[in-house]
């Protein structure tokens, strides 16, 4: 199939399901008309060309799938019967009101799908499934669980949101902030994930962190002057404009001071300094436009020498005010480092032992060999990389370490 429409398809689902789901209600009968929508269309459009109104040509197709299942489906006359208590009679027969494509429900669809009633893992799960159109057998082989426990996962967040009869609309105002830090919390997770995976062999899933700016956009897209959805979509620019030389030609990890900066996507990295800029100048700042502000810096610097570490290590003091969590200590005492000297990184971690959210966790002891080493004391620091070298799941990431430590 032609990279053009199948590019066309992908963003269009998200926004055929919306409108069907807001028709119909039924969340999985809606994915299955969306999916032979869509096999309609990449079999037909090739040949006959992209209709003028491609979307609600899906709309369409997808209506009458959903009217035929409900009608010839006995095990579903319950459905139906909800169904024609609160639509005319003649629902089945017209048109569905917004078959000419002029909504958009996608970022209803994401509120949806982050649901608070729904656990992390399953909110990045049914996002991937319903908005970002992955299969189960992908989204499983991303986070490296077997098929079935995926399609459990996902099926059990289709109920839990059928079960709550929460309705297929914006959530009211009252709810719509904290709901919306829940569509970009899933979204950075996801990028998160991709970009960095937390096991296997690769160093990175480009499916994942690809699909995360993708479906940023749509959001930004959306809502154009929230700064803290602009302050996102700038971030994962930003950080993903340095993907290429982030592993060496066997995969091996190359730590952010020893890449080549020459193989940075120099004009990712320009949209996403305009665009934390401009929201930054806007309005109140946010942990994703102060995360994005510090990228900035890194990527702008002609060098690791000539970074403004002074201003990355004064954000990381707004940063922590604003959202403080124990990566941001991690981050900000590598910039007390990088400022004050290695003792002043280490005495900032000693606030961390006690944290059971990081205590064990692979990067802290990395963090502390990186300083220790930076102090001169090479047995601490071997003892520490060895240390995170065993508590990394990630093949790349645990390589590195040991490599630091043998080289120690």
């Amino acid at each position: 199939m032609d990279q053009g429409v199948e590019d066309l398809l992908r963003d269009l689902a998200p926004q055929v399901l919306g409108a069907l789901v807001r028709k119909f209600g039924h969340f999985d009968a809606a994915e299955d008309a969306v999916q032979e929508a869509l096999l309609a269309a990449a079999t037909q459009w090739p040949e006959e060309g992209v209709p003028e109104n491609p979307k609600g040509w899906l709309i369409r197709v997808g209506y009458r799938r959903m009217t035929d299942q409900l009608r010839s489906e006995q095990s579903r006359r319950e459905r139906e019967d909800a169904l024609a208590a609160r639509a005319p009679r003649d629902a089945f027969l017209t048109p569905p009101p917004d078959a000419t494509g002029g909504s958009d429900d996608t970022l209803i669809l994401l509120f949806l799908c982050c649901h608070p009633s729904l656990t992390a893992s399953s909110q990045i799960a049914l996002t991937l499934r319903a908005v970002g159109g992955l299969t189960t057998e992908e989204i499983a082989k991303a986070f490296l669980v077997p098929d079935s426990t995926m399609g459990q996962r996902i099926s059990r967040a289709k109920q839990r949101i059928a079960s709550s009869g929460v309705p297929f609309r914006m959530p009211p105002a009252e709810e719509r902030d904290e709901r919306l830090d829940a569509v970009l919390h899933v979204l950075y997770l996801i990028f998160n994930e991709g970009y960095t995976a937390t096991s296997g062999a690769a160093l990175d899933r480009v499916e994942l962190s690809s699909e995360a700016i993708r479906l940023t956009r749509v959001v930004h897209q959306l809502l154009p002057n929230d700064t803290e959805v602009a302050g996102l979509l700038a971030l994962m620019l930003l950080i993903n404009a340095r993907r290429e030389a982030r592993t060496g030609p066997d995969g091996e990890l190359i730590p952010l001071a020893e890449q080549d900066r020459g193989l940075w996507d120099q004009q990712a990295i320009a949209e996403g300094a305009k665009l934390v800029e401009d929201a930054m100048s806007r309005g109140d700042l946010g942990p994703y436009q102060l995360q994005a502000a510090i990228a900035a810096l890194h990527d702008e610097a002609a060098s690791h020498d000539e970074t403004d570490w002074r201003q990355i290590l004064a954000l990381y003091g707004v940063l922590a005010q604003v959202s403080d969590n124990p990566m941001v200590t991690l981050n900000r005492a590598v910039a007390a480092a990088m400022v004050h000297g290695p003792e002043a990184g280490l005495r900032l971690l000693e606030q961390l032992d006690e944290d059971s959210r990081v205590v064990k966790h692979h990067r802290l002891a990395a963090v502390r060999a990186h300083l220790y080493e930076m102090a001169g004391d090479t047995e601490a620091a071997i003892e520490h990389y060895r240390q995170a070298a065993r508590r990394t799941t990630s093949v790349p990431e645990q390589r590195y370490l040991e490599g630091k430590a043998a080289r120690l």
